[in-house]
């Protein structure tokens, strides 16, 4: 079964979507708010908060901070390619950077895409070496995102 597939199985009907939809724009919204917007009870929306939860569906929750509190931070994309069928071991292995933010399978050149968070350049520079050091990686190119527009 394809991790697309498995996905959708997490969410059961409108509701569950609804939720998550809501919760992806405010994802501090409290029971109440939740339940008024979905038209449901509060038992309702805690029943299946707790199931999203437990199953996987909803892997946590987050905040986006205006980009003045985090101005220097450095953020980039780097784009990585595999050598083979070592995909998988790779993947498992970045997974274990905290500075990694995000990974993305893709296609094309490259097979992964990583958004990188660091809070310095020697930070940033430790993460590009820890993964071309991984065996399997066999070419990578990061960009700096700069500002956002």
């Amino acid at each position: 079964m394809s991790s697309q597939s498995k996905k959708r199985n997490y969410l059961h009907d409108s509701i569950d979507r609804k939720l998550v939809a809501i919760l992806r724009q405010d994802a501090r919204a409290s029971i109440s708010k939740l339940a008024d917007l979905l038209h449901v009870s509060r038992g309702t929306v805690q029943n299946r908060l707790d199931r999203l939860l437990s199953s996987g569906a909803i892997v946590g929750f987050t905040i986006r901070a205006h980009d003045d509190l985090e101005s220097d931070v450095i953020r980039a994309i780097m784009s990585i390619e595999v050598v083979g069928k070592s995909t998988t071991q790779v993947i498992n292995k970045l997974r274990g950077i905290a500075p990694l933010e995000k990974l993305h399978t893709t296609n094309g050149a490259w097979d992964l895409v990583a958004e990188i968070r660091a809070s310095n350049l020697q930070e940033f520079d430790q993460v590009l070496r820890e993964v071309r050091a991984i065996d399997g990686v066999l070419n990578s190119e990061t960009s700096i995102l700069l500002s956002t527009v």
